[in-house]
């Protein structure tokens, strides 16, 4: 019973941060403007830990790769911290191991990011398409949602793109889960 409670207090704790700096470096990625409360509390969130890692690592080709290290590292000491709570020892994982798990991890919180923001993207052009949130969300999905436009048209003046996208975005979640398991992720 403790064993589960600090694996689930070091997974909330960690989560909350790798999902912060993942949604910073997405933003930044995508050229979401920072000008919004998502985006300033994204910055005031992680500040204290990219500016000094941006002094060793810098950025390549446009993408702030001080960031992504951060949420990888950090997912690599969520996972190992859990681990040596389960065990009640020192775990003896595969640095690689555990940075291939670390890795994949991102790729799978990367998609539920992108879900959520397609969730209330569909939510808010019902309820309040004029939202100051909008814009943000618009320029965090469009990139994903551009090259589906081209092939499924508007039924009505309902789009489907957003829904055929999230449908697509479970599958790959589905088929990552079934690849780290087979892989005896942690």
């Amino acid at each position: 019973m403790f064993a589960q409670i600090g694996a689930f207090l070091i997974e909330t704790v960690f989560g909350l941060f790798i999902f912060a700096l993942l949604a910073r470096f997405h933003f930044q990625w995508l050229r979401v403007p920072f000008r919004n409360p998502l985006g300033e509390f994204l910055v005031v969130l992680t500040n204290w830990m990219v500016l000094p890692v941006r002094r060793v690592v810098p950025g390549l080709a446009g993408l702030d790769l001080a960031t992504l290290l951060l949420a990888w590292l950090g997912q690599m000491a969520s996972l190992w911290l859990q681990a040596a709570v389960f065990s009640g020892q020192l775990p003896t994982i595969s640095p690689i191991a555990l940075g291939a798990v670390a890795l994949v991890d991102l790729v799978r919180y990367s998609l539920y990011i992108l879900s959520a923001a397609l969730v209330v993207q569909i939510i808010f052009s019902w309820v309040n398409p004029y939202s100051d949130v909008g814009p943000v969300l618009d320029a965090f999905t469009r990139p994903f949602l551009q090259p589906l436009r081209r092939y499924i048209k508007p039924v009505g003046r309902f789009d489907l793109v957003p829904f055929a996208l999230l449908v697509f975005l479970q599958i790959l979640l589905i088929v990552i889960e079934f690849v780290r398991r087979a892989a005896g992720g942690l």
